[in-house]
């Protein structure tokens, strides 16, 4: 994967978490750092993405009681639709 390099302006106390983060947190650079925190933003859009449409699910009038064979073929089609927009 080829990468791109970016230059983001911070001001001292943002920077200074920063680098407090990476030192204390395990991280290896800056940029390994920026990189799980954009991770972590995808992942919680994604849940909110599910959340949404699970609560449209609800609002469509057909309830029912889901059981565990439900709940696993919901999060198979979830993930394959994840998988095939490049989600995971």
């Amino acid at each position: 994967m080829s990468q791109e390099t970016m230059n983001v302006a911070l001001p001292e106390n943002l920077k200074e978490y920063v680098l407090q983060q990476v030192a204390g947190g395990g991280y290896s650079s800056v940029s390994e750092y920026v990189r799980e925190l954009i991770r972590s933003d995808q992942k919680r859009k994604a849940q909110e993405r599910l959340e949404t449409a699970l609560l449209e699910g609800l609002d469509n009038g057909d309830l029912r009681e889901l059981n565990a064979q439900d709940w696993d073929e919901l999060r198979r089609r979830v993930w394959q639709r994840r998988q095939v927009r490049g989600e995971t």
